[in-house]
């Protein structure tokens, strides 16, 4: 009997609780097709729950509904994990500067991160995620991984967020990711991994000055394979800060990386990109830039060889296709991603 009473009392607080929310919320947390439950989290106890990761735990595993985890402005000090079996999560918060996840995790990047994230259908709006460990980078921390967000899974999007870190700051591990309006600050290897991702209209936030006269790194790609179709491209995109970065280095030996029609600073060194281990290779390796302007724009002195990519291949690069062959973008809650 206490069991039943437990389950109904369950099912109550999962339709109606939820429902409570998303009347309260409706107007925020909506899609193409209406209004979607929605849970409230707020640090003063007026929500549903006063911390991320319990509004996360109490989503049915295998869900196949969007929900939306509402999350009011504050500063949330807490490691947040979305396993891999509860996807069509929309995580948004009251402003990228408003709304604050805080860890300070360091050393390892597969448990440092702030935010991780290991489901298919993410959506992540008005957030930031920052890893204190190295940053802000006055911390008299030894510089070290320290990962503020680990993206694992397939058809995520991430909409005016913040990624703050010093060194690995964003882990986009591996799936097809869309960040759109994002600040992404760091200064070696700070976006890395083997996504394939499009970073478009993002601010590329280098701390450069941190490295005590060394040059940073801004991507650390991880293409292994020439078949694979993974890699990074930064559309319309500006890069500012402080210090001396390069655009990238190879994590892998098919490392590929295109900056487009992008604005790059006085900060980016002449050279353009650093081979590291794949020196003697480095034919293997597609870094890439076109269109780009600013004083740190130009091509003279880069590296010998940097890519020459076809018309084709740089068309399909830089399309919302190379991400999204299938339409999912433009599915509830990814549309708003295009208003």
């Amino acid at each position: 009997m206490l069991l039943r009473g437990w389950y109904i009392c369950a099912i109550f607080f999962f339709f109606f609780g939820f429902g409570f929310a998303s009347n309260r919320l409706h107007h925020r947390c909506h899609g193409a097709r209406g209004t979607y439950p929605t849970i409230l989290v707020d640090q003063s106890g007026r929500g549903n729950f006063t911390t991320i990761q319990s509004a996360i735990d109490s989503i049915p595993s295998n869900n196949q509904n969007w929900i939306c985890v509402y999350i009011t402005a504050g500063e949330y000090r807490e490691q947040v994990l979305i396993p891999i079996d509860k996807p069509y999560i929309n995580i948004k918060g009251d402003g990228k500067r408003k709304t604050n996840v805080i860890w300070n995790g360091h050393d390892s990047i597969t448990t440092s991160p702030t935010f991780t994230s290991l489901a298919d259908n993410i959506v992540a709006k008005s957030i930031s995620f920052r890893n204190t460990y190295n940053n802000p980078p006055t911390s008299s921390n030894p510089i070290t991984p320290a990962v503020a967000a680990m993206i694992s899974g397939d058809k995520s999007a991430f909409y005016r967020c913040g990624f703050f870190g010093l060194q690995d700051t964003l882990w986009d591990v591996q799936g097809r990711h869309y960040f759109k309006l994002c600040s992404i600050q760091g200064a070696v290897d700070f976006i890395f991994g083997a996504g394939q991702s499009i970073y478009e209209r993002c601010t590329i936030s280098v701390i450069a000055g941190a490295l005590n006269g060394l040059t940073g790194f801004i991507t650390a790609q991880a293409r292994a394979d020439p078949k694979e179709s993974n890699g990074f491209v930064f559309k319309d995109c500006n890069v500012v800060g402080t210090g001396q970065t390069y655009l990238g280095r190879p994590w892998r030996q098919y490392a590929r990386v295109v900056f487009y029609n992008s604005s790059l600073s006085d900060i980016v060194a002449p050279e353009g990109w650093d081979a590291w281990g794949s020196e003697g290779h480095e034919y293997m390796l597609t870094f890439a830039e076109y269109g780009c302007h600013g004083s740190g724009s130009s091509t003279s002195n880069r590296v010998k060889w940097e890519a020459q990519l076809d018309q084709k291949t740089l068309t399909w690069l830089t399309s919302i296709s190379y991400i999204d062959t299938e339409g999912w973008i433009s599915r509830q809650p990814f549309n708003m991603l295009t208003t």
